[in-house]
């Protein structure tokens, strides 16, 4: 885990203009900055940034938040990952908090794997154009399955020379440990020496989210019955096989922005479909797709389209993988191409528009098809239809979420229609897999019927300002006071007091917050606040809470701002909020106090309505006086007498 203090460095230096303005145009507008929306198509600007709030939103699609959670959205980085990020721009040493040998002894090893194969990442890349053999060889090669140069930079494409270690030997010169040469599976040992072991090989690098390098894929050049067409990384500290897709770190606001992404096999047809300008691709290398690659995909859509060949291989290839897929809410379909073509053949044969055009044309749904599949294989044999049935039963079971319960009674109608059997019965076999399926789960080791307690600081964000004129005036006067508390908490209230102080004191304690996300926060302010940390906009806003965070930014919104030229044109010295934080607070607390109070006398009316007693009756109308006089102070102190 990161250090709270080398957290506490990054976020002193997070300037989020610089940041923001590294992936969107921005220009100066009064005391913000505008730009076009990088999380949705736009032509007018509405994309706004707040330099003095540290904050974005767009107007268009609502989307806000701080540097960090731009950074998760965007480049769809954990937090801890935007973290990394930003101590990498702003040249932060990051501190670890302290954790057992075992661990840190892994943390090293990981870190030392990377920092080899971003050497070898540029030996290879620099073997491939400078010398003779990597230009005669691997670029020659190359160039002749189409690949542009700079789309073999963009790759970072490079060559294993076949000298028998040139490579080892130079990294060995280069003081790499030889146990993590051999570990990240570029040299291995034979005799005792040590031996490059993609000699003669097309290197392709294989990227994590954030681009650095977790291992390598390496492509024989011309024909070798003996060795393999592909070596991959073995595993290790960072390459986990399951766990990557290639091509991610290219393709992922791609995906992002198309809202669906394309799932091929092979290395070449990921960078063949980015030539043709086609970047929402990913690879799994040919392997049964996982729990985790899925998980990846899901990050940025829930819509999968997977590209493979239209052999028997490629069919058999596609049918992995798609019960995960379905317990995973993806929406999957699914594009065979034309026998003896893959996308890379096929994008090269007949270019990008007919290429988009045939996939659009071709996307089956991925549950029919492998219907119409299970009954070209069973014919006229009833058993085997008897077995289709089952077999298709079983995997529409797996759309077992709540929010997918339309999907699958859909799926249940159109099977049932297809296989022209009974629907209800249909619907008990498929309910009969959904229970031995959770029958499974309870019968299995460490199965767990309590669900995790909420945590408070993970409650639903606020509403966006649209939504927020339909709720309760309440609410509204609730969100009013608490951001007093959140932006004015540690300044002085009086001589004795701070504004913190004041309001958990005046509101909190007396449980005037109603609303649950608001509720939730104060108690986070509390708690900080009473353990002797001074809570700050900052510690919300960048909070890896993400929700805490986002209900904080929903406070802190700019609709408004004062314009520069106001003080130049009319010379006029308006006061800020800062300046009238006390008046602002005021203001505040007695509306909420009549909010509170006109509640309290609606309740009250109900008793005078229906008295149970005389004696209830009296209570009810001496309560209903006290509120009353209350709420006409209330009034007096506001300079109002009409207030609804």
């Amino acid at each position: 885990m990161i250090s709270q203090q080398t957290i506490q460095q990054i976020l002193s230096r997070i300037d989020i203009v610089e940041i923001v303005g590294g992936f969107v145009r921005l220009k100066k507008r009064g005391v913000n900055y505008l730009g076009l929306c990088p999380f949705h198509n736009e032509k007018t600007p509405s994309f706004t940034v707040s330099p003095t709030k540290e904050i974005y939103k767009c107007f268009g699609c609502g989307k806000s938040g701080n540097s960090i959670s731009f950074l998760m959205e965007h480049e769809k980085y954990s937090y801890v990952e935007a973290l990394r990020w930003l101590a990498e721009k702003y040249n932060v040493q990051i501190e670890e908090t302290e954790v057992s040998p075992e661990v840190k002894a892994q943390q090293l090893t990981a870190d030392s794997l990377y920092i080899i194969n971003s050497f070898a990442r540029k030996y290879f890349s620099e073997r491939l154009f400078n010398s003779d053999e990597g230009r005669d060889i691997g670029l020659s090669y190359l160039k002749e399955r189409g690949f542009r140069e700079e789309i073999i930079e963009k790759f970072q494409l490079g060559y294993c020379l076949q000298e028998r270690d040139a490579f080892s030997k130079e990294a060995i010169q280069s003081q790499y440990n030889l146990e993590l040469l051999v570990k990240t599976g570029l040299t291995v040992l034979r005799d005792e020496r040590p031996v490059d072991n993609y000699r003669g090989r097309i290197i392709f690098p294989i990227h994590n989210q954030s681009g650095k390098i977790l291992g390598f894929g390496a492509r024989i050049i011309g024909k070798n019955d003996k060795a393999p067409k592909y070596i991959n990384t073995p595993e290790n500290e960072i390459y986990v096989k399951s766990k990557i897709l290639y091509g991610s770190y290219f393709a992922r606001q791609a995906i992002d922005k198309n809202d669906e992404c394309l799932l091929v096999e092979g290395y070449t047809d990921v960078i063949s479909l980015h030539q043709a300008g086609i970047e929402n691709v990913v690879a799994s290398g040919g392997t049964s797709l996982t729990p985790d690659q899925l998980r990846l995909i899901k990050k940025y859509t829930n819509n999968l389209t997977i590209l493979y060949d239209g052999d028997a291989a490629g069919v058999k290839a596609a049918m992995r993988g798609l019960d995960l897929a379905l317990e995973e809410s993806l929406n999957v379909q699914l594009v065979l191409f034309p026998d003896k073509e893959d996308p890379d053949s096929y994008v090269n044969k007949v270019g990008p528009t007919r290429f988009r055009e045939f996939v659009d044309k071709h996307k089956k749904d991925f549950v029919l098809f492998q219907l119409e599949v299970l009954l070209q294989e069973s014919g006229n044999d009833s058993a085997k239809k008897a077995a289709a049935v089952n077999t298709i039963a079983e995997t529409i079971a797996k759309i077992n979420k709540p929010e997918d319960f339309s999907r699958r009674q859909d799926y249940i109608r159109q099977t049932s229609e297809i296989l022209k059997i009974d629907e209800g019965g249909f619907i008990n076999l498929v309910n009969k897999f959904v229970r031995e399926k959770i029958s499974k789960q309870e019968s299995g080791k460490g199965f767990d019927f309590t669900p995790p307690s909420p945590d408070p600081q993970l409650e639903t964000p606020a509403a966006d300002d649209d939504v927020l004129t339909l709720l309760k005036t309440d609410e509204l006067h609730e969100r009013a006071i608490v951001r007093c508390l959140i932006e004015f908490g540690l300044k002085d209230w009086n001589e004795n007091q701070r504004v913190a102080d004041y309001i958990l004191e005046e509101f909190i304690d007396q449980q005037f917050i109603e609303d649950g996300t608001l509720s939730s926060l104060v108690e986070v302010y509390k708690e900080w606040y009473k353990k002797g940390f001074e809570p700050t906009e900052k510690n919300f806003l960048y909070s890896e809470h993400r929700q805490l965070s986002l209900a904080v930014v929903s406070l802190l919104d700019f609709p408004y701002e004062l314009s520069h030229r106001w003080k130049e044109t009319y010379e006029i010295i308006v006061p800020s909020k800062e300046d009238n934080y006390q008046k602002e607070i005021e203001s505040t607390s007695i509306y909420l106090k009549i909010r509170k109070i006109k509640k309290m006398i609606e309740e009250n009316q109900k008793d005078l309505n229906k008295p149970d007693s005389p004696i209830d009756y009296k209570i009810a109308i001496e309560t209903h006086q006290a509120l009353k006089q209350m709420e006409i102070e209330l009034l007096r102190a506001a300079g109002t007498v009409i207030f609804k």
